[in-house]
């Protein structure tokens, strides 16, 4: 009976400790090594040789580089989540009907979910050359889209933003489908126009699934980092140097791995402060 009592007990424990040792081995041990080398000075092979304790954070806090990628990188996550958001929004709406055709159509707006970006960005390089793209072609300009500071942000966030389109429209479909149809065709027997039903019933109805998918492309656009490297290596000049590609840039070009700890420290510390406020919100304002 004590055998069995103890099996009992332990027995959970015993099934999660596959899934525990590859969070220890892939999840928990990177991140502590990661801030203790924020910590040190590293030599070129990433071993921490000199303890500098906050020496690193003092370094990008006096940095006008790193509050340039700041900035850029806010610039950059605005964007993405906003086009992305409005972009899965529509192709739902759109595809919340039924007509001939309609899975040909869904199959097209969620296939940028299956598109790696780096596959992406090489394809939109060439659509965005200033002499032999489409994209000039078909507008008539001479511009060279991906190095000019004014346009190369816009060029990287919009692809970001149509590669996480795919996963939001998938989530604004299945929000869709569970919001009762009868109360649109209440609403419209009470004289309420397309605009008014959009507003006073379909967004409240799809609170939960917009606010799930918020903090989603907030955390994958703070992420992006092939569309930066394929399209603009973080040029012209710093313009689209967020913080992904500063990290990348720094450790594995200026062999800074101290540096370039401290500023994955710095980007998970915004990521989980936004997440925190947004579920803060989120307790007062979403209704399910």
């Amino acid at each position: 009976m004590k055998g069995q009592s103890f099996t009992k007990k332990t027995g959970p424990y015993v099934y999660t400790l596959p899934a525990l040792l590859v969070f220890a081995v892939f999840l928990f041990y990177p991140f502590f090594k990661t801030i203790y080398l924020s910590l040190y000075k590293t030599n070129k092979m990433g071993q921490a040789k000199l303890f500098v304790g906050l020496g690193n954070y003092v370094e990008l806090f006096t940095s006008k580089s790193f509050f340039n990628s700041l900035a850029v990188t806010l610039a950059f996550v605005v964007i993405v989540v906003a086009g992305s958001m409005i972009l899965g929004l529509l192709s739902a709406m759109l595809c919340n009907r039924s007509f001939p055709g309609i899975r040909v159509f869904s199959t097209a707006y969620a296939l940028p979910m299956a598109i790696a970006s780096s596959s992406a960005a090489m394809i939109f390089r060439i659509m965005l050359h200033p002499s032999i793209g489409i994209v000039n072609k078909l507008l008539g300009l001479d511009i060279n889209w991906v190095n000019d500071p004014k346009y190369a942000l816009v060029c990287v966030a919009l692809l970001t933003a149509w590669l996480n389109s795919g996963i939001n429209f998938l989530y604004f479909s299945a929000g869709l489908s569970n919001i009762d149809e009868s109360i649109y065709e209440r609403a419209s027997v009470d004289g309420a126009g397309e605009v008014q039903k959009f507003f006073r019933l379909t967004l409240p109805g799809l609170s939960p699934i917009m606010f799930y998918t918020l903090v989603v492309n907030i955390i994958q656009a703070f992420q992006a980092f092939g569309q930066v490297k394929i399209l603009t290596k973080g040029g012209p000049g710093e313009s689209t140097n967020l913080i992904v590609y500063s990290i990348y840039r720094d450790a594995f070009f200026n062999y800074r791995f101290g540096s370039a700890a401290a500023q994955s420290v710095i980007l998970f510390a915004i990521i989980m402060a936004l997440t925190l406020v947004m579920f803060k919100v989120e307790k007062r304002g979403i209704s399910y």
